[in-house]
């Protein structure tokens, strides 16, 4: 059982602009099209855990991007759209493990934790195995960080760094246990 975090940000650390935007994203060039690893990463994980504001965000990208089954965190949705009622759960609850251990048994062991908040809960609870963060070269000067405060220190080891496209830096680091 394991949860990784794949996700890209701007130099001064923010994963979308104070309102949500992502279209800084867009402007990456990618002559050759390359998804940067994406494929291989998905490959690895069973399911998409993500917060209710990422949910929404992914909505208004037109078609939904994902093959796996994405759990959404919300204690105020009610149902999701129509078309991705086999795609999508929304799940409920405050205690991450246990929701973790209800999706473990249910077959989903390895998850894509996915959007600002619920990444950050899940390194609050020290419930993040892997990172990997592609940093791209913007400044936004403000918006959504990646990293929120933690009550204590959590050591990671750099497992490697790539150079993709000569124009992001894609890191992994995994998470030291005792």
């Amino acid at each position: 059982m394991a949860n990784y975090v794949y996700i890209a940000t701007s130099l001064d650390g923010f994963i979308a602009t104070a309102d949500g935007g992502v279209d800084w994203l867009d402007e990456i060039p990618n002559p050759e099209q390359s998804d940067f690893g994406y494929a291989e990463f998905i490959g690895r994980v069973d399911a998409i855990v993500m917060g209710r504001n990422s949910f929404e965000k992914v909505l208004t990208f037109g078609s939904w991007p994902y093959e796996k089954l994405v759990f959404v965190l919300s204690n105020s949705l009610k149902h999701v759209p129509e078309n991705l009622v086999d795609k999508v759960e929304i799940i409920g609850g405050d205690n991450l493990k246990t929701l973790v251990n209800h999706l473990d048994e249910r077959g989903y062991h390895n998850l894509y934790i996915d959007g600002g908040r619920t990444i950050q809960s899940f390194l609050a609870e020290d419930m993040i195995d892997e990172l990997i963060i592609t940093r791209v070269p913007i400044l936004l000067g403000d918006g959504i960080s990646l990293f929120g405060r933690l009550t204590e220190k959590l050591p990671f080891r750099h497992q490697k760094t790539e150079i993709l496209n000569n124009t992001l830096v894609k890191s992994s680091y995994i998470r030291l246990r005792e």
